[in-house]
């Protein structure tokens, strides 16, 4: 397990807060010399604790739905599982792969703008490895509401926990073919200089600024994150799926839930379960304590649940690659 100093840990909770800031701007929050910020910001990238920076694009307002599917894995070797992961992975379609232990094994998320491209895409998937696949659980996927890793510090903002939220059907907006370009290479680094935008599209750097701030403003970017490996820092992953008693609660527990600093995500699909909470925790007996306190807490809403843990993530992508 790799250990990180307070400066360190305060540094990943700037860059997860805006991870386009500068590195003069993080110094000053952090108090050291921006070089010095430079320098463990390589460190981190070096250690593999960062493994990229990314965007969060809202693409529903782009015009795009989102499916999710669940795989069970059977009669499956190493090598077929790896094969089919980079499958998916490699498919423009994708924007989230990851494998979990649990009541499943693999999870993707899916944009289309059409329901037939849906179907295409799952009839050539099924031609391929259908042998495979022991279950399929499949969901439309409408909303994510994300919160900051405030378990990085002791003291944290406890106002301004929820950061970002992306939910199907509200009004689309028009975006350019260059937008579209722009929004891509952010979505691979959102750390990527201005100036760079501007050469690989061949235009201004004023045309690229005035673009990113229009694109903030239509919130179409909902904001720049840092993709930590928290499995290097000795959490784990857990999702937890709650079928309730009474759906009227579901916001209540919400509320509750919340200012828990290890949650990172609130989920909610068509199709699956009436909740779904996403944690990062350090071991399994703290996860227990964390869900003891919420269904005693809410004893007659909350029916049952089910986890899943130790998610490995293949591909993060707020963006279809089409």
């Amino acid at each position: 397990m790799e250990k990180l100093d307070l400066k360190d840990k305060k540094i990943l909770y700037e860059l997860d807060y805006d991870s386009r800031q500068s590195n003069s701007k993080i110094g000053k929050k952090v108090g050291l010399h921006k070089n010095v910020v430079t320098y463990r910001i390589k460190r981190l990238l070096d250690r593999q604790i960062i493994r990229n920076f990314y965007t969060i694009i809202d693409s529903f307002k782009l015009g795009y739905n989102c499916f999710r599917f669940y795989l069970v894995f059977r009669h499956i070797t190493p090598e077929k599982r790896e094969e089919i992961t980079n499958y998916f992975v490699n498919n423009k379609y994708s924007w989230w792969v990851g494998l979990f232990e649990g009541n499943y094994d693999l999870a993707v998320l899916i944009w289309v703008k059409e329901l037939n491209d849906f179907h295409i895409f799952w009839e050539e998937t099924l031609k391929k490895y259908h042998h495979y696949f022991q279950n399929q659980i499949f969901c439309n996927y409408i909303q994510l509401t994300q919160y900051r890793n405030s378990f990085l510090l002791e003291e944290y903002d406890k106002i301004h926990r929820e950061k970002y939220a992306l939910t199907a059907g509200g009004k689309k907006v028009n975006i350019d073919e260059t937008d579209f370009k722009i929004l891509k290479l952010l979505s691979k680094d959102s750390r990527i200089p201005t100036l760079d935008i501007a050469k690989n599209l061949n235009i201004s750097v004023d045309t690229v600024n005035n673009k990113i701030k229009k694109l903030i403003k239509m919130e179409v970017i909902q904001g720049f994150r840092v993709d930590i490996d928290f499995l290097k820092l000795g959490y784990q992953f857990f999702k937890v799926n709650i079928n309730l008693n009474d759906y009227n609660e579901r916001g209540k527990i919400i509320n509750y839930i919340r200012n828990n600093p290890h949650l990172v995500m609130v989920d909610k699909s068509i199709g699956y379960y009436d909740l779904e909470l996403d944690f990062w925790i350090t071991d399994l007996d703290n996860f227990h304590k964390i869900m003891d306190d919420l269904t005693q807490s809410f004893p007659l809403s909350i029916k049952n649940y089910t986890y899943v843990h130790n998610a490995k993530l293949y591909k993060l992508l707020y963006i279809p690659e089409e």
